[in-house]
């Protein structure tokens, strides 16, 4: 035996059977038979009560792909819909702005991010509640880049203070411009998702080595229950013309849109995905396609759509669960909250709902942001949730039981009241065995006033401020750069001539 080696017993050299390893926690809410069951319901919802679709273009794709059309109605045969998820991709890899591949969207991978579109912001500096501007979808990008549990960016708040109705493109080049970090982002429609996809192309040096490696999805949303717009589906519809990975999304709310029960909350969801993924693979077979979204419930004294209610979390891992068993790549929500401010009440939703949604195994988790119940978006939330994201994500690594770990060797040497501080297996083990905490304050009493005596608030706040006031993220070449300016250009100078018209 070399110097410094230590002795480990071998028991693993034994033959065993039957031996089960759970590597990592085990959690699921709807069993393979109950997921069966909601996505029979689904079909059945599609075959007999159809949905409602308000694209001409989408129409002619159902009726040309079999579907029953009525006007506006559309009912969707069984089999074809089944035919759909089967041509599906189980699997989409995302790279980051370099090329480098980052997010494996299969299995129970998860990765978490921020969420787009709010109203207000909640300024990181003055703490004021305001208009989203542009240069706060730089800051989130930029936010976003430096955090290392926030797996990719999106916008933080339509900005405001640029031509309204290219504010989802002025987001897109404030994003590509401020992080490496993949972008999942949204459009008012197929014009401005050109746009996009011409940016985002003329930094992969082409649209077939975007489509190789893509590093952005495009995200719509569809309006529940069973009503499709035409912004919405012919956004579904671009993004499998061009072959990037789209997200379907219904926002559905049990009691408003769906039923107050979960099951019927959750097939209503799975039903109104599956429109935006027949048309999809009607498109182009194996059209990369992620569904589920937001899924809660609407509060019955104040009438919002409650971001930090449990049912969120439990619809949401159910939905998880039904994507899952169809081999579909998910789409969640956690990591946010119905409070107004920084407190306690943001702390405990947002903490509840990224463990559960972790737990799911959902592979894309928004709105790790999202405040007043998603109205307001917050950098400081992202901070504090990066935080609780790495305590989940050690969670999640489990317990691995070997010889090594078990340490039988290591107990008999430091022995009956002896302390393990010094021994050699702690100076192996300890710095990964141990999550090591950024915010939260582990300090002794005297130690924590001597250093400021700040609280979790003001700790968030000022790291926010540190990561604004210091992370320079990687630039982009001046070529690019130029490409996408002149971009943004033609795009200013098409919404002006349709407004002279």
């Amino acid at each position: 035996m070399k110097k410094g080696e230590m002795t480990v017993t071998n028991k693993s050299l034994y033959v065993r059977a039957n031996y089960e390893v759970n590597q990592t926690p085990q959690f699921k809410v709807l069993s393979d038979d109950q997921c069966e069951e909601i996505y029979l319901g689904a079909l059945e919802a599609l075959e007999r009560t159809g949905a409602d679709v308000y694209s001409k273009e989408a129409l002619e794709i159902f009726a040309k792909g079999g579907c029953w059309v009525d006007g506006n109605r559309v009912r969707f045969p069984s089999r074809l819909v089944e035919w759909a998820v089967r041509t599906a991709p189980s699997r989409i890899v995302i790279s980051d702005r370099n090329g480098k591949r980052c997010m494996f969207l299969e299995g129970d991978n998860i990765y978490y991010g921020p969420g787009p579109t709010n109203n207000f912001v909640l300024d990181p500096f003055t703490g004021e509640r305001r208009r989203p501007k542009k240069s706060d979808n730089a800051r989130a990008a930029l936010v976003a880049d430096a955090l290392p549990n926030i797996d990719y960016a999106m916008d933080h708040g339509t900005p405001m203070d640029v031509t309204p109705t290219l504010a989802d493109v002025h987001a897109f080049e404030a994003m590509l411009t401020n992080t490496t970090k993949p972008i999942i982002h949204w459009g008012f429609g197929v014009d401005q998702y050109q746009d996009i996809l011409d940016m985002a192309a003329a930094v992969r040096g082409g649209l077939s080595e975007l489509q190789k490696n893509p590093f952005i999805i495009l995200y719509s949303e569809s309006s529940p229950p069973l009503r499709h717009s035409d912004e919405a589906i012919d956004k579904a519809i671009f993004a499998a013309k061009n072959n990037i990975p789209c997200i379907y999304t219904p926002c559905t709310f049990a009691g408003g849109v769906a039923p107050a029960t979960m099951a019927g909350s959750i097939l209503i969801s799975v039903a109104d995905c599956l429109v935006g993924l027949v048309a999809g693979q009607l498109i182009r077979e194996g059209s990369p396609f992620i569904m589920g979204g937001l899924i809660s419930t609407m509060d019955m004294s104040s009438s919002i759509l409650a971001y930090g209610a449990p049912e969120l979390s439990l619809l949401s891992a159910g939905l998880a669960n039904v994507c899952r068993w169809m081999g579909i790549p998910s789409f969640s929500t956690a990591g946010c909250t119905d409070s107004k401010v920084i407190d306690a009440q943001m702390g405990l939703e947002a903490a509840f709902s990224i463990l559960i949604s972790g737990l799911s195994g959902a592979n894309i988790i928004h709105d790790c942001s999202y405040m007043e119940y998603g109205a307001t978006s917050s950098l400081e939330l992202m901070v504090m949730d990066d935080e609780i994201i790495g305590m989940v994500k050690r969670i999640l690594k489990g317990i691995p039981v070997n010889d090594e770990t078990m340490a039988v060797d290591v107990i008999d040497r430091v022995g009956p009241g002896g302390h393990h501080l010094g021994d050699e297996h702690t100076m192996k083990h300890f710095r990964s065995e141990f999550w090591w905490p950024t915010l939260m304050n582990r300090f002794r009493y005297d130690e924590w006033k001597a250093n400021g005596g700040k609280t979790m608030a003001q700790r968030v706040k000022e790291k926010t401020q540190n990561i604004i006031n210091n992370h320079r993220p990687e630039p982009l070449p001046e070529k690019t750069l130029a490409e996408i300016k002149a971009i943004v250009e033609r795009a200013e100078s098409r919404e002006a001539a349709r407004k002279r018209k």
